[in-house]
């Protein structure tokens, strides 16, 4: 059953925005464009409330609603570009909302280290710590927030405690040393109950609440891991990357405390978790994937004991500690409900006898569920996109092959419906690069280029995450080079394997999927119909001078380290080949973009124009690293579609099929 209530209420409290216009016949754009109702819920430890953040145009809010009548009880929404980015219940009555600021829809949360209390039975909330906490006026000695230029980022909830939570603080300098304080949900006041012992660092407490791991790294980006007794005398080194040649984070306790659980990156292949008994310094591996890295950790309900991990391979699977525990059999029986889905329980009440369960799949955007544990009766919550219908979405199926040099790769190919054989394909690499991967979840922009008759390739080339630290590793100082081999190596074996029609292929990304489109089709001038580029990165060396990354001394070393020697990357810039690039292409920036600046995509449109290139543009100086305006989003959308419509024969806007070219 679909709940209609609770769409409502967003739009009625919160004041979301305007109706999506209606599409006229041919593809329905307004389906792609509509934001889901929700990003996440949580249920609250007593079970009498949900929380839930709500994506607005520009900014994230966050509604409490009681769960009996459904009914908004408390609700906070962020100036603009400033969003709900994490929430948790710190009590059965108040949410802890950790703030961050987003400069476009692409553009990676950075948070402000704001922290926001908002209760349930009063719906009042206020600022708790951060750096636009206000004092109380020169007129009252009854100070009780800190009034400091910080960030401050939750640790542990602290069930045992009904108004305290544990908090890491970061004062506002480069690469600092951190601590933790015990913060007063209710007041904002703050007592220091840790240092730490390496600069930026981030802390692990064990189920009484002691802080016992720290883990960070300096300006030169060597990790390091340190552990203390419960005692809290002293602080150990037990990995140092610069040593061990791998990085070790704590992920949390055994149920008494006296067991440690680490994630450890290995040599070659996946990070595993292992056991470790600080008692002893015995170690044992309890979980290893045989291809990808633990994604998330999976909890005891009512508790912050580790169980288990999600993976994200092929598709999403589960596994154990122990496999035939409870918390195994739980998850079991509702992957057995939920057949061919993911399963994720997201929050329970402290009981554990109700938990939230979220589901998901390549077509399906996400549905959640309140499940009793004990009565074994599941109830529809909410759908994270109820207008999409799963059943006709395209299919999304996982492949692997070999790169040239032999290096296993793996990817997702969106089949659109009723395609037959080779239809047109767009190859769609991922931004980031380093780090990010795709996962084979539901993907609006897939979706969307199949909807318009295209086969939509996705590769995790070297670099990306989830494959362990020396297949990231290996997309070090690569960009140009080895990571663009592999998506050539995609294209053409799904070419090769059928999946494509080989003059009707072209390639589109954004940030630096967007340089690997420009690339793609400066090195491939034979592969590729066309490339488009959005809010990308096209000189290389501006990237050292001009951006927010080089801004920290810590992420000047990560440019060196893994973008290269400015002297050494004009040869690999698109800017600097665009008398290479023989088809057509299609640019997109927006003004405010920090991440990618306005005059990368500038430079790249002059350089195309200068060698004759035919170029399309489309510029917005209000937006940032991806369009955050509903009339902006539409209008890119409908000319990324006709530009891929009057090169590879698929659907426009609102339109029919163009034809073929």
């Amino acid at each position: 059953m679909r709940h209609s209530k609770w769409a409502a209420w967003v739009v009625m409290v919160l004041l979301c925005g305007p109706v999506a216009q209606a599409a006229a016949a041919g593809l329905d754009l307004e389906q792609y464009l509509k934001r889901d109702t929700f990003n996440d819920i949580k249920l609250s430890p007593g079970g009498q409330y949900y929380a839930a953040t709500v994506p607005m145009e520009d900014r994230t809010a966050l509604a409490i609603l009681a769960r009996e009548g459904g009914k908004v009880v408390g609700s906070f929404v962020p100036p603009k570009n400033n969003h709900a980015s994490t929430f948790y219940w710190a009590s059965d009555d108040r949410v802890l909302i950790g703030l961050a600021e987003k400069f476009g829809s692409l553009d990676k949360p950075q948070p402000t280290g704001e922290l926001y209390a908002l209760s349930a039975s009063s719906g009042r909330g206020e600022l708790l710590v951060g750096y636009r906490v206000e004092s109380n006026g020169p007129g009252t000695r009854i100070q009780p927030k800190k009034v400091e230029a910080v960030a401050a980022f939750l640790i542990d909830s602290m069930p045992q405690e009904e108004r305290n939570v544990l908090v890491s603080v970061w004062p506002f300098s480069s690469d600092p040393f951190t601590r933790v304080d015990r913060l007063d949900i209710t007041s904002g006041r703050r007592q220091t109950v840790a240092r730490s012992p390496v600069r930026n660092a981030g802390f692990v407490s064990d189920p009484a609440g002691r802080i016992r791991f720290a883990h960070g790294a300096g300006v030169d980006n060597v990790n390091k891991l340190y552990y203390r007794d419960a005692s809290g005398e002293g602080w150990k080194l037990v990995n140092d990357e610069a040593v061990s040649k791998r990085i070790e984070t704590a992920l949390g306790f055994s149920e008494d405390g006296s067991i440690a659980y680490l994630q450890v990156q290995q040599n070659d292949g996946p990070d595993t978790i292992v056991s470790w008994d600080p008692a002893t310094d015995a170690r044992a591996t309890l979980l290893r994937d045989p291809l990808v890295d633990p994604d998330q950790l999976l909890y005891r309900p009512g508790t912050r004991v580790p169980v288990g991990a999600l993976y994200l391979g092929e598709k999403p699977r589960t596994r154990f500690f122990d496999e035939a525990s409870a918390d195994a059999r739980l998850y079991r029986s509702l992957e057995a409900a939920f057949a061919g889905e993911a399963v994720l329980i997201t929050s329970s009440t402290r009981d554990g006898r109700q938990v939230l369960v979220q589901t998901w799949s390549g077509r399906n955007p996400g549905d959640f569920y309140v499940f009793d544990t004990v009565a074994k009766s599941a109830d529809h919550l909410i759908s994270r996109s109820s207008w999409i219908d799963p059943q006709r979405r395209a299919v999304v199926q996982p492949f692997a092959f070999k790169a040239r040099d032999g290096m296993a790769l793996n990817g997702y190919l969106t089949v659109p419906p009723g395609a037959g054989t080779r239809p047109p394909m767009v190859v769609m690499p991922h931004g980031g690069p380093f780090g990010v991967f795709d996962d084979g979840s539901y993907n609006a922009e897939a979706q969307m280029l199949a909807d318009a008759g295209y086969a939509v390739l996705q590769l995790n080339f070297r670099g990306s995450g989830n494959f362990g630290r020396a297949y990231r590793s290996a997309g070090a100082k690569q960009w140009g080079a080895a990571m663009q081999d592999d998506l050539t190596d995609a294209t053409r074996w799904a070419i090769a394997q059928g999946h494509a029609d080989a003059s009707k292929v072209c390639i589109y990304g954004a940030s630096y999927g967007a340089y690997a489109a420009m690339m793609g089709a400066a090195r491939e001038p034979g592969l590729y119909r066309c490339a488009a580029g959005y809010v990308g990165v096209y000189d290389l060396p501006m990237m050292h001078t001009t951006g927010d990354i080089q801004r920290s001394g810590s992420g000047s070393t990560y440019l060196k380290e893994w973008l290269g020697d400015p002297k050494q990357l004009a040869e690999v810039s698109p800017v600097n080949l665009a008398e290479r690039i023989k088809v057509p292409v299609f640019l997109a920036a927006g003004g405010e973009d920090e991440r990618a600046p306005i005059q990368h995509t500038r430079r790249m449109e002059a350089a195309l124009q200068k060698a004759g290139v035919p170029v399309e543009s489309l510029y917005y100086p209000t937006e940032g690293h991806g369009f955050y305006t509903d009339p902006h989003r539409r209008e890119y959308y409908t000319r990324l579609l006709a530009f891929l419509a009057a090169n590879l024969g698929g659907k426009t806007a609102g339109g029919a099929a163009a034809a073929s070219p």
